[in-house]
């Protein structure tokens, strides 16, 4: 096994200090080769060292300004900073680069609704479930993104396909039955979707809420 993937797999098992020790040789050894510092900056951004952390991205790309993976790293050490303008500028770089991942996607998406651009952030959702159907959570951002957008209908499909793969997804249901109360469905049915938000998470507020208001909405119309 190379020393890299050494590194990973202790930066995973939470052994930082024997991983940076690692990554410093790699770059010692391959002081060409970006990977290393790309790496590296994702160690240090994992302990809070941010300035340092891109001082080796920018190194990185020194070496290789066309490498995908660095400008992905330098997008989500933006997003990390909620400096969502400067990281969709990156990952932008990454996918001209060459980089075409569910994750990437993603986070194009997630940038956009992290700055209240909806509409913006559903082409990058909506791809990124087209390159992995099974990512529950980048479904529900993309239901949340298309009810923002006031296209209910279609949001309430995402939302049902999520609690469909993830019966315990509370924020699932809440939404769903949000969804469902835009679009007029029965109270009876709004009431059993936030049932369930609230048997999954009892102190789940907008839920409890929501179902508060839904049941003097009933109790008005006798």
């Amino acid at each position: 096994m190379d020393k890299n993937k050494q590194a990973i797999d202790l930066l995973q098992d939470g052994n930082i200090e024997k991983a940076v020790q690692l990554f410093t040789e790699v770059i010692e050894e391959n002081p060409k080769d970006p990977v290393g510092y790309v790496n590296f900056a994702n160690v240090l951004i994992s302990i809070g060292e941010t300035a340092r952390a891109e001082s080796f991205l920018k190194k990185a790309i020194e070496l290789d300004d066309q490498a995908a993976a660095t400008f992905y790293s330098y997008g989500n050490f933006y997003f990390n900073q909620e400096r969502y303008d400067l990281a969709v500028g990156m990952f932008e770089k990454a996918l001209a680069n060459g980089l075409d991942t569910n994750d990437l996607y993603y986070m194009l998406g997630m940038c956009f609704i992290s700055m209240g651009k909806f509409s913006l952030s559903l082409p990058y959702l909506q791809r990124s479930i087209e390159l992995d159907e099974e990512d529950v959570e980048a479904r529900f951002q993309y239901g949340l993104a298309l009810a923002q957008s006031e296209s209910y209908q279609e949001a309430i499909q995402q939302l049902q396909f999520v609690i469909e793969k993830d019966p315990k997804h509370t924020d699932g249901y809440y939404n769903l039955a949000i969804a469902h109360a835009v679009t007029g469905a029965e109270p009876e049915y709004i009431l059993s979707l936030l049932d369930k938000a609230i048997a999954i998470q009892p102190d789940h507020l907008l839920a409890l809420n929501a179902r508060k208001a839904v049941v003097e909405l009933k109790e008005s119309k006798k």
